[in-house]
C-alpha cells in the first residue's frame, strides 16, 4: 500500500500559511528544549502503544516537529507506513529534515478537516494537540472517518497545571510579574483538556468504542534555565510576553529561570501528569 498516492491533496499548490500559533522563531526553541523536556518521555508511552496494536498505516495529526514520529519510526514495523500532519507549516519545516526515511511522509493538514479519502488508516494518532483544537467533536469524527474498521484512535493531552510542576511553575512566576493581565497560554489551552469523564464521552460519541482514559506520570529533568527558556520562548508564551514588555523576553526568561531553580533547584526534577486515551472503531 501506498499512501502518498491516495492522498487527496495537489502537491502541487503550497498550503496556505498556517494561523496556527507556533510560527517558525517559536518552532525551533520548541524543537530543541520544549521536545526533550515535555515530549520526548510521552513519545516513548505512546510509541509502545501503538505497536502493541500493530499498525501498518498511520496518520499522525498535530505532529509538530515530529517528537512522536520519531518515536513511531523506531518502534513499528519498518513497513508501516507514517502520515505526519500539522497545521504549522514552520513545525513541518524543522521537523521533516529529522526524519526522511522511506515510508515516512510530512505534509500541512488540519485535524477537523483531513485530506484523506475515508478508511485510509489503521491508527490515528495525536499527542498533545487535542487541546489546541477549536472543535474537539469535529476532530474527533475526521479521525473516525479516516480509519478502517478495527482501528484504533491514541492520543495523549495533559492534566491539570496543577499536576505540572514545570508548567505550574512558569505560569505562576509570570503572573507575579505580570499580576494585572497575567499571560493565561498554559491555562487557556495546553492544560485545559483533562476530565477523563468529558474526553471518553466525546471520544465515543464520534463513533469509538471500548475507550479507556489513563492518567500517566512521568518525570523530566532539566536545567531550570533551560525549562524557563523551553515555556517562554518555544511556546505562544512568547508573543504574549513580549506583547506585554516589548524588548525584555531575555530579561524575562532569567527571571523566571531564577524562579525555577529557587524552586527546584539548578537542575530541577519536575513531576508530569497527562491522560492517554484509546478508542477503537467499530
Amino acid at each position: 500500500m501506498t499512501i502518498s498516492a491516495d492522498i487527496e491533496y495537489d502537491a502541487g499548490v503550497a498550503p496556505a500559511a498556517s494561523s496556527a500559533p507556533f510560527g517558525e522563531g517559536v518552532a525551533d526553541f520548541y524543537e530543541s528544549l520544549l521536545v526533550p523536556i515535555l515530549f520526548e518521555p510521552y513519545a516513548l508511552e505512546l510509541a509502545t502503544i501503538a505497536e502493541r496494536l500493530k499498525p501498518t498505516s498511520v496518520l499522525e495529526v498535530a505532529a509538530g516537529t515530529g517528537a512522536l514520529t520519531r518515536a513511531l519510526r523506531a518502534r513499528l514495523d519498518p513497513a508501516a507506513e507514517i502520515v505526519a500532519t500539522d497545521l504549522s507549516q514552520a513545525m513541518i519545516d524543522v521537523g521533516a529534515p529529522t526524519l526522511t526515511l522511506s515510508r515516512t511522509h510530512w505534509m500541512h493538514a488540519d485535524a477537523m478537516d483531513l485530506p484523506f479519502a475515508p478508511q485510509m488508516f489503521d491508527l490515528v494518532v495525536c499527542q498533545f494537540g487535542v487541546m489546541f483544537f477549536p472543535d474537539k467533536p469535529k476532530a474527533f469524527r475526521e479521525a473516525a472517518r479516516v480509519l478502517r474498521s478495527g482501528g484504533h484512535f491514541l492520543f495523549a493531552t495533559w492534566d491539570s497545571i496543577a499536576a505540572n510542576d514545570f508548567g505550574r511553575c512558569v505560569d505562576e512566576c509570570l503572573a507575579n510579574l505580570f499580576p494585572s493581565d497575567p499571560p493565561d497560554f498554559l491555562r487557556r489551552l495546553p492544560y485545559s483538556y483533562f476530565e477523563p469523564r468529558s474526553i471518553k464521552a466525546q471520544v465515543s460519541s464520534a463513533g469509538f468504542d471500548a475507550v479507556s482514559c489513563d492518567r500517566v506520570e512521568l518525570t523530566s529533568i532539566a536545567a531550570a534555565h533551560d525549562v524557563a527558556a523551553a515555556f517562554c520562548l518555544g511556546s505562544p508564551l512568547r508573543a504574549e510576553i513580549e506583547g506585554r514588555a516589548p524588548g525584555r523576553i531575555g530579561e524575562i526568561v532569567d527571571t523566571v529561570a531564577e524562579q525555577v531553580e529557587s524552586r527546584y533547584g539548578v537542575r530541577p526534577c519536575g513531576s508530569m501528569s497527562a491522560f492517554v486515551v484509546v478508542g477503537r472503531i467499530a
